[in-house]
């Protein structure tokens, strides 16, 4: 353990004497340096979370948080599945849904969707489709009409407008005495819908489910599936898991966390690697400390011996400048976790006063579909950055202080 000697030297050797004011110069940039990096490490990290909040939000607004399959990839009995699950009190949402590829088709424009098939009376207990529509509602879906729902930028590259006819191309083909011919249905465009996010916007449409029915021949008491609505997103794993060992083969569950699993992993890649490239910048700051301290031996070479002569034992001594270097490590962390919580938590705030400033959007509505700045300050985020930097400062101190135990007091007070 220290003694007060060593705490004592340590905050004393932090103030320069009036003929050195060079080292406390680069005690302060490190503090400066250390805190700056911490700052923009938190500050980073908390976008990147609420760039990814925000994704999976509209994600999960627009599919189910589970859904219930069976192996054929054809739900026979749709009903019995609720009603197997109707004891479940996380589950707080359910509606059937048939789902297929199929090719889209107006003038010469062709590209593929992946077309779902709804009830609109029961799909708002699992979705929020509704409050992303730009023209008409969800109810504009009736069985039999053949009306169909589309994204903006699939209406925009296919150049549709509500109204319009497009035709649907499925991989169901029909055999007549002509050959095999593919199945056709026209549909009418009744209403645009905008997520914000080009895997809805432009590669999938929505119509309704007895139409979807018809358009793959399914039998009037088959869909593709269930979806669910869960109280907390975040517990869904643990019950499909559950669910799945109870079902014991019945029916099967997946969930959000598999179904998008690449995007989560690619983000969380994106977030690990950013984090490790910041920290680099704590490791420089880090470095100042390296310098300074190897200053501040050399300089008191002298009191170094000096203690020595007094008895105060080489261990004493490391313990000094390991001291001195982890209360800049300390400060610095200490100031940077508190900038950088305070950037975090107003930087939409700060964000609005530079656009309205120079009059420009950091985020332009015309090229992202999120235009404003999300900031989500992690409490494990903060904490894992405050604990490295702080490492990185108290690993710095090991060579310089490692030297100054090593002062031999005859060889520093020969020329005194």
């Amino acid at each position: 353990m220290f003694k007060p000697l060593e705490l004592f030297v340590g905050l004393r050797y932090l103030r320069a004497k009036r003929r050195n004011h060079f080292i406390s110069f680069i005690s302060l940039s490190s503090v400066v340096g250390i805190a700056l990096g911490i700052i923009v490490i938190i500050t980073v990290l908390s976008v990147m979370n609420g760039f990814q909040t925000e994704v999976r939000d509209r994600m999960l607004r627009m599919t189910a948080h589970a859904n219930v399959l069976e192996l054929d990839g054809t739900l026979d009995n749709w009903q019995q599945a609720s009603k197997s699950l109707e004891h479940v009190e996380e589950i707080i949402g359910m509606a059937p849904y048939v789902e297929g590829q199929a090719m889209m088709v107006k003038s010469t424009q062709v590209t593929g969707v992946l077309l779902s098939g709804v009830d609109p009376d029961k799909e708002s207990n699992v979705s929020e489709i509704q409050n992303f529509m730009l023209d008409n509602s969800l109810s504009v879906l009736e069985s039999g009409k053949f009306r169909i729902l589309i994204g903006s930028e699939l209406a925009r590259f296919l150049g549709t407008f509500i109204g319009d006819k497009i035709t649907l191309i499925t991989p169901e083909a029909s055999v007549t005495p002509a050959g095999i011919l593919p199945k056709l249905r026209r549909f009418t465009v009744a209403g645009i819908y905008e997520v914000g996010m080009n895997q809805f916007d432009r590669n999938t449409a929505i119509i309704h489910i007895d139409d979807a029915k018809r358009l793959y021949r399914m039998k009037n008491n088959e869909v593709t599936g269930l979806r669910l609505k869960l109280s907390d997103i975040f517990l869904v794993p643990e019950l499909t898991n559950k669910l799945n060992k109870d079902l014991q083969g019945e029916f099967w569950l997946t969930d959000w966390t598999r179904r998008h699993q690449n995007f989560f992993r690619a983000v969380k890649m994106e977030k690990t690697m950013m984090f490790i490239i910041m920290t680099l910048i704590v490791a420089v700051a880090a470095f100042n400390v390296v310098s300074m301290l190897v200053m501040v031996v050399t300089d008191k070479q002298s009191d170094i011996a000096i203690l020595r002569t007094y008895g105060v034992s080489p261990k004493s001594i490391q313990w000094i400048f390991i001291i001195q270097g982890s209360l800049i490590g300390i400060v610095g962390t200490v100031l940077g976790v508190i900038g950088g919580l305070a950037l975090a938590s107003n930087l939409d705030t700060i964000v609005a006063s530079v656009e309205n400033l120079f009059d420009m959007k950091v985020l332009s509505p015309s090229v992202y579909y999120i235009s404003d700045l999300p900031s989500e300050v992690h409490s494990s985020d903060v904490i894992y950055v405050a604990c490295i930097s702080f490492f990185l400062t108290v690993l710095a101190t090991i060579y310089p202080a490692r030297k100054a135990a090593k002062t031999q007091p005859a060889e520093a007070l020969r020329y005194e």
